[in-house]
């Protein structure tokens, strides 16, 4: 399993993204997190294995009706994820 993070920018803070990643992520059993960030940008991150990570890669391109995605930037991340997925605040 590997750790990554997720910079997610464009029109995607007020228009449901995060609940829409939440609710995707959870029917595909990803662990990880979305949240907000300063400045109109979104993070997510997750614990996958690297041919699950393509599959989470398509619900943060998806996003929402109203979102609109321009760039999704990968790193790897040090946080492990298991459980649920969820929203942070």
């Amino acid at each position: 399993m590997n750790n990554y993070k997720f910079k997610v920018s464009g029109n995607v803070q007020g228009v449901f993204y995060r609940k829409n990643v939440y609710e995707n992520s959870t029917k595909e059993n990803f662990s990880g997190y979305v949240k907000n960030l300063e400045y109109g940008s979104v993070e997510a991150c997750v614990t996958c294995s690297e041919g699950d990570v393509e599959r989470f890669i398509e619900i943060l391109k998806k996003g929402s009706l109203k979102s609109i995605v321009n760039k999704i930037e990968r790193f790897p991340s040090s946080e492990t994820f298991s459980g649920d997925f969820e929203i942070r605040y």
